[in-house]
């Protein structure tokens, strides 16, 4: 597949980081992980602390492509010309991540079906399967102050975050954050797929819990198989080439 040629205006990092997550818009679209115009992956610029890109508000994922996607600063004031706007609702929750969460490179909030429906129960998260065994005690919880438009909910959901990287907003929907987009991605597959799984459970039957001595083996053995720097690379790069072959203009 061609390489669509960078801007003149635009670094060759920005230009990978553009492409990157552009793919990244096209995949959730391609797995029904999109919500209308609305939700959000951001990622930092390479080399640039406090520039990040998102989507243009406006346009479904499938439209999105690295050229249109918006580059703004910490408190969402774009940078440079761009004739979409920026989703306030959605970048003041990512914005206070980004700021006070140093390996928040890239950070995905979805409102999927089963991640809204797990963030709707008491229980939240429970580890009765493959998946959500390896999110055992590492998933934050953050309780529904309604649409994430005030800046001061920022010290509460920095509060509740914690140490950890992946969080269930309840009543909500879904965040995860990591040191590089592929990270991200593979991140927010696993607890994705942990919520659907737990969905259909609790229809099939009484839910199994897995007991904790192997849940810690199954994390431990899980996350020894790829390398952190490794982390998500080789799954991304499979969905690339899946949307590749089904439109490529994300590269442009």
């Amino acid at each position: 597949m061609a390489t669509a040629l960078r801007p003149p205006a635009l670094t060759d990092a920005e230009w990978q980081a553009r492409q990157q997550l552009a793919a990244c818009y096209r995949i959730f679209a391609h797995l029904g992980w999109d919500e209308l115009i609305y939700n959000h992956i951001s990622l930092r610029v390479p080399g640039e602390d406090h520039a990040f890109l998102i989507n243009p508000f406006g346009l479904h994922y499938s439209e999105v492509t690295a050229s249109n996607l918006v580059k703004i600063d910490i408190d969402g004031n774009k940078l440079g010309e761009s004739p979409y706007p920026v989703n306030r609702a959605g970048f003041v929750q990512h914005s206070v991540f980004h700021r006070h969460v140093p390996d928040a490179h890239c950070i995905i909030h979805t409102h999927t079906t089963a991640g809204m429906a797990i963030a709707s129960t008491a229980e939240g998260l429970q580890p009765t399967d493959f998946y959500s065994g390896l999110l055992a005690g590492q998933v934050a919880y953050h309780d529904f102050e309604g649409v994430t438009v005030r800046e001061e909910e920022g010290a509460r959901l920095i509060e509740n975050l914690g140490d950890k990287r992946f969080m269930i907003l309840r009543n909500h929907g879904l965040l995860v954050m990591a040191p590089t987009l592929p990270a991200a991605f593979v991140n927010y597959y696993v607890i994705e797929r942990a919520c659907q799984i737990q969905m259909a459970t609790r229809s099939a039957g009484t839910p199994l819990r897995v007991p904790d001595a192997v849940i810690a083996v199954h994390q431990r053995d899980v996350f020894l198989a790829t390398p952190p720097e490794q982390r998500g690379v080789a799954e991304f790069g499979a969905y690339v080439r899946i949307i590749d072959r089904i439109d490529p203009s994300w590269r442009d």
